[in-house]
C-alpha cells in the first residue's frame, strides 16, 4: 500500500458501516479500539433519522462500542440549530415520534407552523401526511430535509430513504429543501471541526459514495468508501465521486493507520 498523509481524526458513518440491522460489523469494535490506541478520535456521522441521539448511543455501547451522545453528530442536531439561528420556534415534523427529544425548544405544530423538517417515518409516511406538509410549504413554510439519501439496506433489501420524499415535496410546492444533513460540507466541516483538526487532517468512512464520500469530499474531507451496508459495484462505475480509498469493512482501517 502507498504511503498516504497522516490520518488525526476519523468521521464515521453508522448503519451499514459500524453495524447493519442492529448488529456490529465483524471487525469493527476491535478496529476503533486500535485508533484509539493510536490516538486517532472519532466521531459519528449519521443520517438516522429513526432514533434519537440517547438511544444511539445506547445501542453502540450494547454493540461492544463506546459512545457518548456528544460524540454523534445526527442530522436532527443540525436541524435543531438551524431552526433556532433562524428564530424558528414552531415546527411541523414528518418524524417518527421518539426524535421529538432532539428537537427540546422547537413546538410541534399542524398549523401555522414556519418550518416543514422532513426525515424517517418508515411506513407512516402516508398521502395524509405528505399533503398536509404540502399545504404547509404553500403557506410560506421552510423545507427543511434532515437527509436526501435515495435508500438503505433493510433487513429484507433495499428500502426506500427520505430524498424521494424531499424531491417530491419540492416538486409539488415549488419550494427547495435546505439540506442539513449529509452530504451538506456544513454538516461535515461541523463535524471535523469539533475534533480540533484540519479538514485534510481527517477521513470519512462510509457505505454511501455520494452521501459519506461526496459529501465528505465537498468540505475537504478525505472519503474512503466500505464494501458493507449498501455498497454496490455499479455505484463506482455510474458515480464521478472518486474516493479515497475502497475498503473491504471499517475493520481494515488499521491497515491505512
Amino acid at each position: 500500500m502507498t504511503e498516504i498523509a497522516p490520518i488525526r481524526a476519523l468521521l464515521l458513518d453508522l448503519e451499514g458501516t459500524v453495524y447493519q440491522n442492529g448488529r456490529p460489523i465483524p471487525g469493527v469494535p476491535e478496529a476503533l479500539e486500535a485508533a484509539a490506541h493510536r490516538r486517532v478520535p472519532h466521531v459519528f456521522v449519521t443520517n438516522t433519522t429513526s432514533r434519537p441521539r440517547s438511544v444511539l448511543a445506547r445501542e453502540l455501547v450494547a454493540m461492544g462500542v463506546p459512545a457518548d451522545p456528544s460524540r454523534i453528530f445526527t442530522a436532527p442536531l443540525a436541524a435543531r440549530q438551524h431552526l433556532l439561528a433562524r428564530g424558528v420556534r414552531r415546527a411541523h415534523f414528518l418524524l417518527r415520534e421518539s426524535l421529538r427529544e432532539d428537537f427540546d425548544g422547537i413546538e410541534a405544530a399542524d398549523s401555522g407552523a414556519e418550518a416543514v423538517v422532513l426525515g424517517d417515518l418508515g411506513e407512516a409516511m402516508t398521502y395524509d401526511r405528505l399533503n398536509r406538509a404540502f399545504r404547509l410549504l404553500l403557506d410560506g413554510a421552510e423545507l427543511l430535509a434532515l437527509a436526501r439519501n435515495r435508500y438503505w439496506r433493510g433487513a429484507d433489501g433495499l428500502m426506500l430513504d427520505a430524498g424521494p420524499f424531499v424531491a417530491a415535496l419540492e416538486n409539488a410546492s415549488g419550494t427547495a429543501a435546505t439540506l442539513v444533513g449529509k452530504p451538506s460540507p456544513e454538516f461535515f466541516g461541523a463535524a471535523v471541526a469539533s475534533l480540533g483538526v484540519a479538514a485534510s487532517d481527517a477521513v470519512c468512512v462510509g457505505d454511501d459514495l455520494e452521501s459519506d464520500v461526496g459529501g465528505a469530499q465537498s468540505a475537504g474531507i478525505r472519503g474512503i468508501l466500505v464494501k458493507t451496508g449498501k455498497f454496490r459495484p455499479s455505484d463506482l462505475q455510474r458515480s464521478s465521486v472518486v474516493p479515497f480509498r475502497v475498503l473491504d469493512s471499517l475493520a481494515d482501517l488499521p491497515e491505512l493507520l
